[in-house]
């Protein structure tokens, strides 16, 4: 009877063990906690990209952070409503939502760094795409590189999987240079997976529009930014966890 025990239980720590190694392994660690960056009340966090005011084209509706040149309310229409965070980051996950208008046209950028005499975040960050697929002409380019969840004029998604405007979305979006590799979710899909840096990264770069451009792509670690494209789109649930 004991030695039934003794086999009976070796079987069960085998089992046991072998069950554990089987599980899927988290892509982060446990131990790293989100960190908002949008509390919903303020724009805390954030500010002008090479300056320091938000601009009007930008408020904060019940816990939504909103983009709109076109609100009645701005007197400043030529200000860049171009937005950073204050931190800086490497490798990260970053979650957040947005809903864009019909044929609208906004953007999510990393690795943005800034620089006097730049006036744009793209001229540093690489940009995912964001877009209303089914209006836009943007979306009917084929490569498709212009599509929503696109890296811009490198990647194409392999699957449009956006929402109609007026619609939520959920976007993340991982870095991890430790393993060169870049990816965006949406909606709960893997769209798009890219290189971060090496002869890889750099043909892209070179069969795109930003071949030649001094900045591009250059900062492993640098801010993240929302983009002024001129049309109205929302935010919210902006929050990131590092690697």
């Amino acid at each position: 009877m004991r030695n039934i025990f003794k086999i009976s239980f070796t079987l069960f720590l085998f089992l046991t063990f072998a069950s554990f190694n089987n599980q899927p392994k988290n892509e982060i660690s446990e131990s790293s906690e989100w960190i908002s960056l949008f509390d919903g009340k303020t724009f805390d966090g954030w500010h002008s990209y090479n300056g320091d005011e938000i601009s009007e084209k930008w408020s904060i509706e019940n816990g939504v952070m909103v983009f709109d040149p076109k609100n009645p309310n701005v007197k400043n229409l030529t200000s860049s409503g171009n937005i950073v965070t204050d931190q800086e980051f490497t490798n990260f996950e970053l979650y957040l939502e947005w809903n864009v208008s019909e044929v609208g046209n906004s953007g999510l950028f990393w690795g943005v760094k800034e620089i006097e005499g730049l006036s744009q975040p793209y001229l540093t960050g690489a940009e995912i795409q964001i877009l209303d697929n089914e209006r836009h002409p943007d979306a009917k380019d084929n490569p498709k590189f212009h599509q929503s969840g696109a890296l811009y004029d490198m990647v194409q998604p392999e699957s449009d999987v956006c929402n109609p405007a007026g619609q939520w979305n959920i976007m993340i979006l991982k870095i991890n240079h430790a393993e060169n590799l870049g990816s965006v979710k949406l909606n709960g899909t893997k769209i798009v997976e890219f290189p971060l840096a090496g002869p890889k990264w750099a043909k892209l770069v070179e069969n795109s529009k930003f071949k030649n451009w001094e900045y591009f792509g250059a900062y492993k670690t640098g801010k993240i930014g929302l983009q002024d494209h001129g049309d109205k789109v929302s935010f919210r649930n902006i929050k990131i966890r590092k690697l």
